[in-house]
């Protein structure tokens, strides 16, 4: 499939240097990548921006912090929605 979700706790309103270095190990021409973090209380800050910069010619959607407290069914919901 075409579609990757990236999940990583945000610290600083960016991604862990463990998530770009996952990035830049793998070819993702082509690919959407949908990035989530959970966080007790940060955004998601410019992640999508430095995720896009990473993997230029992959499709980098907003990233979206998710409560500590998100149900099952509201992180189901989210997820189907983003690869429609």
């Amino acid at each position: 499939r075409g579609t990757g979700y990236i999940l990583s706790l945000n610290l600083g309103y960016r991604e862990p240097s463990i998530i770009d270095t996952f990035i830049e190990s793998y070819d993702l021409t082509n690919k959407t990548i949908i990035p989530f973090a959970t966080s007790g209380g940060s955004g998601m800050g410019k992640s999508s921006t430095y995720i896009q910069k990473l993997a230029p010619k992959s499709k980098v959607t907003q990233g979206k912090r998710l409560s500590f407290s998100i149900t099952d069914e509201e992180l189901n919901t989210w997820a189907s929605s983003m690869i429609k």
